[in-house]
């Protein structure tokens, strides 16, 4: 078995790792660079991503975030891909309303622990908590070794109990561990970090001291803060508002636990933004889907109190317009760095024109150095290597048996 990490090596984001054994060949995910333009990130050199080539078996997309799969729709529609079901259907919907979301042609369905056999390859995906929806690490067996690649991993969300049948019953004899380290270096990254639980009970305070309408910024596809949010609206009886996009992506969960348009209190709402593009695309079948549960603008005033509505910065003028935002307040639940570019000062500027306030309330999608030591404790590698980190030199301070490589070097498992 033989291993090149295109990407990855030493940045977090931009993931693709090659692994060929008995002349055929398999990826671990196609992901854009973080802070990357699409247009102007190449494919890696990969034989077959372009033009056909059958030594080529597949790519494997670990979760449904840009950073590993946003190269995707690049690649020859030829080729097939391993993604989990609702991981896809989530891609799909993101096609329809974002610039670079990605539909597959040939694909094949990773399920929890079920093995998918490629040529002389094995490989089984454990489902894991991670802020993507449907998110797999996978163990690839091939030549008489044995890699298992983390993909983003956590311990703290909805799905914690994941990672803790993993941990309690673990593949053996692992050769080499590709694991994530994103956390590594920040300075809380030694903490665990809070869970949704306690997300929950900091929305519940403050939309009960909240006396306008309380927006609610995170991203359409983080499932388990969907989930917190609306379990904090039902405590304090507001009713929850998102967008159309939003609520395609619930609706592609398929999971009947998950926040849905048709459920009490939950409304959909429309920004100008996707009805252009449910306009230009002709999505009037998916619109038509929504109509028992819209909402519309001249009626979030009248609601404003009692509700909570999922925020983008692209809406702030029609909320404005709609004089729905008096007493309102801006919960903020991504990763602090996002607020504090450049490129939202107009928004900062603007919120703070019309006297709202902001309040930063959310954990890591990814694992803390506590859970990372508890994989490799388990796994017991006898190879570590960092990928998705930009402190790959720190984890020789932390783990065990860590071993570098570099970006396009390829290296043997032994």
């Amino acid at each position: 078995m033989k291993v090149c990490i295109h990407r990855g090596s030493n940045e977090i984001g931009g993931s693709c790792i090659e692994i060929e054994s008995q002349g055929k060949r398999i990826i671990l995910d196609i992901g854009l660079p973080l802070d990357s333009d699409y247009a102007d990130v190449p494919l890696p050199l990969v034989s077959g991503f372009i033009n056909p080539d059958d030594s080529l078996l597949g790519v494997l997309i670990s979760h449904p975030h840009m950073d590993h799969y946003g190269l995707a729709s690049k690649i020859s529609t030829d080729v097939t891909f391993m993604i989990g079901i609702s991981a896809r259907r989530i891609l799909e919907i993101a096609d329809l309303f974002l610039p670079h979301g990605v539909t597959f042609k040939n694909t094949i369905d990773l399920k929890n622990r079920s093995p998918i056999h490629l040529g002389p390859f094995t490989l089984t995906p454990f489902l894991m908590d991670h802020s993507a929806y449907d998110a797999y690490s996978v163990l690839v067996e091939a030549s008489g070794k044995r890699l298992f690649y983390s993909g983003d991993f956590r311990a703290h969300g909805r799905k914690g109990k994941l990672f803790d049948q993993l941990i309690s019953n673990p593949p053996q004899d692992i050769d080499v561990l590709l694991m994530e380290g994103t956390t590594i270096g920040r300075s809380d990254s030694d903490i665990s970090y809070p869970s949704e639980d306690d997300l929950e009970k900091e929305f519940v305070e403050l939309m009960f001291n909240c006396k306008g309408m309380v927006l609610v910024w995170c991203s359409g596809q983080n499932i388990d803060r969907l989930v917190t949010v609306f379990r904090a609206c039902l405590k304090t009886e507001r009713q929850f508002i998102v967008d159309m996009y939003t609520a395609s992506i619930l609706r592609a969960t398929h999971n009947p636990k998950v926040p849905q348009a048709e459920w009490d209190r939950v409304k959909v709402y429309l920004p100008k933004i996707q009805k252009r593009s449910i306009i230009k695309k002709k999505l009037f079948d998916l619109s038509d889907s929504f109509k028992s549960s819209r909402i519309f603008p001249e009626q979030l005033a009248g609601v404003a109190s009692k509700s909570v509505m999922l925020f983008r910065p692209s809406i702030i003028n029609e909320l404005e317009e709609a004089k729905c935002l008096d007493q309102a307040e801006l919960i903020y639940s991504l990763w602090p760095g996002y607020l504090e570019d450049d490129q939202y000062e107009w928004l900062k500027n603007h919120l703070k024109r019309l006297n709202i306030p902001v309040t930063h309330c959310h954990t890591s999608g990814h694992s803390s150095v506590k859970d990372l030591k508890r994989l490799t404790n388990a796994l017991k590698p006898k190879m570590l290597v960092p990928v998705h980190t930009l402190e790959r030199d720190h984890f020789q301070d932390l783990f065990e048996n860590v071993v570098i490589r570099d970006d396009g070097q390829i290296w043997e498992v032994a």
